[in-house]
């Protein structure tokens, strides 16, 4: 008897499927494992993860380490997502000209304009003055409304308030005559005084309409067409806003300056191709088609574009010990998305998105790294170890051990870095691709277009549902389902959008979003990864390269898991006449472990033959 362990290495998770070999060739399953990854994919900092997976199989299978007679390692590719700025502008606004707020909750609504003035200078204005009230922190909201009430009194026309604190309800509830009010201005100091400025309210679940309209800024203050032209960041800072703040100051300014996302140089087996990222994602991905399959990409240096490219062929020259002219870029994938950049010189912490290309970059070295972790492997567990087949071979030898499947069949392995996919068909004869873009992509993509720094946030909304707390004892999901629950819900999350974790715990997403935007994001980002590179992959690996001459895909990987992922990736290709599913390893297993066990049947079967790229 020979017990053989498959080790899968992926970009987030490493998978072990532990199985005896009987007499005759039977093999017989003991235990799996699954534990994070440890390090980048493909390189020697896996090891202690791998050790850690193996002990947890072992223990599982109540034997030792040292009673495997062979460990077969996947040859891991590594891929590495960032983003590269397409046309990012850097808005540059001088003498505090704007207040992009957003607070909770203002008060009032409305659009106001007038001179700005401090709240306890009112008394001095003049009758039929039209002014703005300013309100520091230092004074109190009764005192507030008290003072705007008497300068009412005497006919002055106060238009609107900026309040400091979150008093802007308190106040707007204790005036005399409706005015919007725009409350936690934080740098309120900065406001210019004794300038023209327009304040603006929208109604519950509503959003401004004039000051995020160039056009309408430039009715409130009288401007010509190249100062309207100098307006049109602001604007699009304060689109889809509640509330803002716009105040026009004699210096006043606002500036561009352009930061050049560059061009991306493709370099293929039937041609080189130059694209500027400014032409989006489509145009990259149909330079793409057409040189591929990719030999290796660079950007214009000193451009956004250039500067990933090279950052992520250092870093894994640096992981591998190779020099940066080993390292090739073999495969690309282009993204459209938004990023909120920050205005500078706001008072709030403005934002302006601006349009972004998103690219996963698969980096190919030589066989070293994968060779190193296999000898510091046998070097530290005293083990045989052999590097198996690429991943796509293997995991549709572990996809064969799904319940009601049988050849011809295609496989789509979604992993965190990768997107796999495998054809075998009824002679055997297999077809392979490995493309860049998965789990981690998706992940990014919502980190960057929330504006997220919290990444761990960020995949916790792309696993889970969500829900907004409407009371403390029921959220409703965001699909309209009511839940309620016998005791309350912690006071923190009430009013909150929250993920809705396994168990029921729920997680605030702390950005100012609703739930059918955080939705909308997150499946927006599933579905221009997922879908996108299912269509790739199985483009690449269909008979003719015709996506309906495949009669089944079955589904395997991490993100085969996702609970929208495998309806999207099905829903796409039924248009195509496509039977899509969930794969169930060993009928055990679920799609998880594809890769492990296709390690171990390769090892006593032999590699399914005629494997081609």
């Amino acid at each position: 008897m020979t017990i053989i362990a498959g080790v899968d290495i992926g970009n987030n998770s490493t998978e072990v499927a532990l199985a005896k070999i009987e007499a005759g060739g039977r093999v017989s399953f003991l235990a799996s494992s699954l534990v994070p990854t440890t390090g980048v994919k493909g390189t020697v900092e896996n090891v202690p993860g791998v050790k850690r997976a193996l002990e947890e199989a072992v223990v599982r299978a109540g034997c030792r380490l040292n009673d495997i007679s062979l460990l077969r390692l996947n040859e891991a590719t590594p891929v590495i997502a960032d983003v590269a700025m397409e046309a990012i502008t850097e808005t540059v606004i001088t003498e505090s000209t704007m207040i992009g707020h957003n607070p909770a909750t203002p008060g009032g609504t409305g659009l106001g304009v007038g001179r700005t003035v401090v709240v306890d200078r009112l008394p001095s204005c003049t009758p039929g003055d039209h002014v703005v009230a300013v309100v520091p922190a230092g004074i109190t909201y009764d005192i507030a409304a008290s003072l705007i009430n008497q300068a009412l009194d005497k006919d002055v026309d106060v238009q609107g308030a900026i309040v400091q604190r979150d008093d802007g309800v308190l106040i707007y509830n204790r005036v005399k005559k409706p005015i919007p009010v725009v409350d936690e201005v934080q740098f309120l100091e900065r406001v210019p005084l004794s300038m023209h400025a327009a304040v603006e309210v929208a109604p519950p679940g509503g959003v401004i309409q004039t000051l995020s309209n160039p056009y309408g800024i430039a009715t409130v203050f009288n401007l010509t067409p190249e100062e309207t032209r100098n307006v049109v960041p602001v604007a699009r800072a304060l689109m889809g806003n509640r509330s803002a703040v716009v105040i026009k100051t004699p210096a006043g300014d606002v500036r561009e300056r352009r930061i050049p996302a560059g061009r991306l140089i493709l370099e293929g087996e039937r041609g080189r191709a130059d694209v500027d990222l400014e032409e989006g994602a489509e145009q990259i991905m149909a330079a793409l088609d057409r040189v591929g399959p990719l030999v290796d990409a660079s950007g214009t240096p000193g451009t956004n574009v250039g500067g990933m490219l090279e950052k992520v062929r250092q870093v894994m020259a640096n992981l591998s010990g190779q020099s940066r002219d080993q390292v090739r870029i073999r495969d690309i994938l282009a993204v459209d998305t938004l990023v909120p950049q920050r205005v500078v010189g706001g008072l709030a912490g403005e934002f302006s998105n601006e349009n972004a290309v998103a690219l996963a970059a698969m980096v190919r070295t030589s066989r070293f790294p994968m060779e190193e972790i296999a000898r510091k492997l046998e070097a530290e567990l005293d083990l045989r170890v052999e590097i198996g087949g690429v991943e796509a071979q293997m995991a549709i030898m572990g996809a064969m051990t799904t319940p009601g499947v049988d050849r011809p069949v295609a496989i789509l392995d979604l992993g965190g870095g990768s997107t796999d996919a495998a054809f075998i068909n009824q002679e055997g004869r297999l077809s392979f691709v490995h493309l860049a873009g998965a789990g981690e992509l998706v992940t990014m993509l919502i980190a960057s277009e929330l504006g997220l720094e919290d990444r761990l946030l960020a995949e916790e909304i792309k696993r889970y549902p969500l829900a907004k707390v409407e009371s403390l004892f029921h959220i409703r999901m965001e699909d309209g389902t009511v839940v309620f629950y016998d005791r309350a819900l912690d006071p923190g999350v009430f009013g909150r959008v929250t993920v809705v974790k396994e168990g029921g715990e729920l997680v605030p997403v702390t950005i100012n979003g609703s739930v059918e935007k955080i939705r909308a994001v997150r499946r927006a980002a599933k579905k221009k990864v997922f879908v996108t590179n299912a269509f790739r992959a199985l483009s690449h690996v269909a008979p003719g390269k015709n996506i309906r001459l495949i009669d089944f895909v079955v589904l395997v990987g991490g993100s085969a898991l996702d609970f929208e992922v495998p309806h999207f990736i099905s829903d796409a290709l039924a248009h195509y006449g496509v039977v899509t599913g969930r794969a169930n390893i060993r009928g055990t297993e679920g799609p998880r472990n594809a890769v492990a066990t296709g390690l171990v049947l390769s090892a006593v079967n032999g590699q399914a033959g005629g494997a081609r790229r």
